[in-house]
């Protein structure tokens, strides 16, 4: 029922992907999310994960952001139970938090998702990155709702993050690009066991006429 495999990228991520519920929610409308999320475990260019610039580590703001921040949001109830349920079966927040809403929650597809941008996949990379290497970056939680589909990362502490919606949006970007999936289907989101914070993510988001080209 779940699949998963542990990748060595600088650091061991478990990337685990429930597999009834993506061939249920991948149906009708993304088939090539699910080929993407059964294709990287024999396909993940790994090589690429130990150089270049990381989503996670992203130090500047996106133009025009509207952040919406609501309390009580059902994942910062999940994250609840999953802390609790799961205290004792794993030693990380994440991993209990991951594994509980993979197992419990009927609209979360996979955990740990490993993403990839190549720098000719877009103009302006070494612009923005300063760097040659590929792009990359694991989603916390990959989530299939209301016909949207939702990329969302788990953060202790969501109500002191500067730069998490940074991330959250170009893993947006690379999942857009690797699926084929168009950029207004996704929506981003972090969040902790108070508070989740939501946004569209949109070309606007980067002013530069070289990425908007590129969505």
């Amino acid at each position: 029922m779940i699949k998963q495999i542990s990748f060595d990228h600088g650091w061991y991520y478990f990337y685990r992907m429930h597999s009834p519920k993506t061939e249920k929610l991948c149906e009708k409308c993304y088939g090539s999310l699910n080929k993407y999320l059964n294709d990287v475990f024999e396909n993940c260019p790994n090589d690429y994960f130990h150089s270049g610039p990381r989503g996670s580590r992203l130090k500047f703001k996106l133009n025009n952001l509207n952040l919406v921040e609501t309390k009580n949001h059902e994942l910062s109830k999940l994250t609840t139970l999953g802390l609790e349920e799961n205290q004792n079966r794993y030693k990380s927040a994440h991993s209990r938090v991951q594994v509980f809403m993979l197992e419990n929650d009927s609209n979360t597809l996979a955990v740990e998702v490993p993403l990839w941008f190549e720098p000719g996949e877009m103009e302006t990379f070494n612009e923005l990155f300063g760097n040659e290497g590929p792009l990359t970056g694991h989603i916390d939680v990959l989530r299939i709702e209301d016909g949207l589909v939702w990329i969302w990362d788990y953060k202790p502490n969501a109500s002191l993050e500067k730069f998490a919606a940074t991330q959250v949006f170009f893993y947006a970007l690379m999942l857009s690009k690797r699926t084929g999936i168009p950029l207004d289907k996704f929506r981003c989101g972090y969040f902790d066991s108070a508070n989740a914070y939501m946004f569209k993510p949109t070309k606007e988001m980067l002013n530069r006429d070289s990425l908007k080209k590129f969505i």
